[in-house]
């Protein structure tokens, strides 16, 4: 059963249309990935949700309230982490913490017993009197996690919660997510990062504001139609806007190599003149598995067309 439902989102800001007739359900107790670029809408999605800004149309739901009429009654429920670290530099980490309490009502008793559990779920006892401006990325992360959950919500929503992080606190991020999700907490994480979509329950694939896709990482891998090839060196951009402009491929960089995509089963040797014509040794193509990504660049190249 379904613990978040979004439905027929449209939020415009002037002429630039943000979100587009977006829904999705989220169920109680899983991680559920919102996933696209820059400009996707993502944030929009989140803001709306924590009734931080008012949709064009659509209704949203977290448990059993409706956002635009029961806010009060979600603010109990919700904890919200935005894109940039938005608590206090000047206070440390324990004073952090007290803030975010006072404003949620978690005082006396009960935030000692609260600060304790969080101390131990993020490993940040040992820094608690140390200001929040000199914590690493990944410990600022960390305690903006802890403050969301200062008031033990049932629904958090995360927004791009580990850009800019390195690796190893990356892992750690999610490994507290995990256990969250373990305790029974309704998790909407957004994420630029493929690797943190295979860790979710589902996903959802976005852009220009529309739902390209979704399900569970599993799924989504299966809806890539065509075939993947990868070259081992990399283009001159107009070589591959050239290349892009041929029907039915789509040629995206890599790190140091090539990803071609091909349409239903075409065969990448229908494109042998085109490629040899460009300056490509057709013998150096490897066919290739599609992951999560380059289900979602198609998927992305299909919507730019």
């Amino acid at each position: 059963m379904s613990f978040v439902h979004i439905q027929n989102l449209r939020k415009s800001y002037g002429d630039i249309l943000a979100v587009d007739d977006f829904s999705l359900s989220i169920n109680k107790g899983e991680i559920f990935a919102l996933v696209g670029p820059d400009g996707a809408g993502k944030t929009t999605i989140m803001r709306t949700l924590c009734h931080l800004i008012k949709p064009d149309q659509g209704t949203l739901h977290v448990g059993r309230y409706e956002v635009a009429k029961q806010f009060e009654q979600i603010k109990d429920i919700l904890g919200y982490m935005p894109q940039t670290f938005s608590l206090y530099g000047d206070l440390s980490i324990r004073e952090n913490l007290r803030f975010y309490g006072g404003v949620f009502g978690v005082t006396g008793e009960r935030f000692e017993q609260r600060c304790e559990q969080l101390y131990n779920f993020s490993n940040l006892k040992a820094f608690a009197g140390r200001r929040a401006q000199f914590l690493s990325g990944g410990m600022k992360q960390k305690l903006a996690l802890s403050c969301a959950l200062i008031h033990d919500p049932q629904f958090l929503a995360l927004d791009e919660p580990t850009t800019g992080v390195d690796p190893l606190s990356r892992q750690q991020f999610w490994e507290l997510l995990f256990e969250l999700r373990d305790q029974g907490v309704t998790i909407l994480v957004s994420t630029p990062y493929m690797d943190e979509v295979a860790h979710s329950d589902r996903a959802c694939f976005i852009f220009k504001g529309k739902v390209l896709a979704q399900g569970t990482p599993e799924q989504l891998v299966k809806m890539f139609q065509g075939l993947v090839y990868y070259y081992d060196k990399v283009a001159t951009p107009d070589v591959l806007e050239k290349l892009n402009e041929l029907p039915g491929l789509i040629v995206r960089r890599f790190g140091g190599g090539l990803h071609f995509y091909t349409d239903s089963d075409e065969q990448l040797s229908q494109y042998r003149q085109q490629l040899l014509q460009a300056g490509f040794d057709t013998n150096n193509f490897q066919p290739i598995e599609p992951d999560l990504e380059d289900c979602f660049i198609q998927m992305m190249g299909g919507e730019s067309e």
